[in-house]
């Protein structure tokens, strides 16, 4: 459903994502992983169309990223960490002016922000402007947001930076569900205990490159280390011994 075929993406002579080649299925959820820099979300807003690939390409079904951008557009859900709100709005009002940029309308539309208030436990605030929610609250928003057309195909940059655990756990519920529904999700994330939790498969970037691909428990395997931190600092230290230094590692996973 999701995939990369030899993306690269370069800056001048900086090669920030370089020949990336991975596949995501349907009900599938793999997590890429990488120290900062390491081209995650380069990759990512290269996949949502928001950057134009150097050379290689990617793809959301049978949509190039390159040749079709409003069709890829159309099939997916993008997150990005930076990514704010319309604060005069309130949720509702965000949610049906996103849900009409896609062509929604009527009872339709209602019904699916209604559906999304009560499954991200946003009807509580949904009547305050977006500009007084805490940090939980807006994330909380901004994740129905890219929900709002039901897309086949998910991008989610870090969908938990930031979060209590109760409002983490409202994303973490949200992504199991998406997966038994048969979307294909891919995302990114420092939280280790959060991969272990919710991934599939894993990818692990360094320097622009896919260096490790598999399961969280065939990386442990790989490496030796008795978890998924440690594997994953042998796994970017292994290809370049300065890459795993001051990565932010989920303080859940013990040491």
């Amino acid at each position: 459903m999701i995939e990369f075929q030899n993306l690269t993406k370069t800056y001048g002579p900086l090669r920030a994502v370089d020949g990336l080649s991975l596949r995501v299925e349907r009900g599938e959820v793999y997590a890429l992983l990488g120290p900062n820099g390491a081209g995650k979300t380069t990759a990512l807003r290269c996949l949502a169309t928001l950057q134009a690939p150097t050379s290689g390409t990617a793809l959301v079904g049978d949509a190039d990223v390159r040749e079709q951008p409003l069709v890829v557009r159309a099939r997916i859900g993008f997150l990005a960490a930076s990514m704010g709100l319309y604060e005069r709005l309130t949720p509702v009002e965000l949610l049906e002016y996103f849900g009409r940029l896609h062509h929604m309308e009527g009872p339709a539309l209602e019904g699916r922000v209604a559906e999304l208030t009560h499954m991200f436990g946003i009807t509580p605030f949904a009547s305050q402007r977006c500009g007084t929610l805490s940090t939980g609250q807006a994330q909380r928003v901004s994740v129905a947001r890219a929900l709002v057309h039901d897309p086949p195909a998910l991008i989610l940059d870090e969908p938990t930076m930031g979060l209590d655990v109760l409002s983490g756990e409202v994303i973490y519920r949200f992504i199991e569900a998406e997966r038994d529904r048969g979307k294909a999700i891919l995302f990114s994330t420092h939280q280790m205990a959060e991969v272990e939790l919710l991934a599939d498969r894993v990818g692990v970037l360094s320097g622009g490159r896919l260096v490790a691909e598999g399961t969280p428990a065939s990386l442990i395997e790989r490496t030796g280390e008795r978890n998924l931190a440690r594997a994953f600092l042998a796994l970017v230290q292994g290809d370049d011994g300065s890459e795993g230094e001051g990565e932010d590692i989920s303080p859940e996973e013990p040491a």
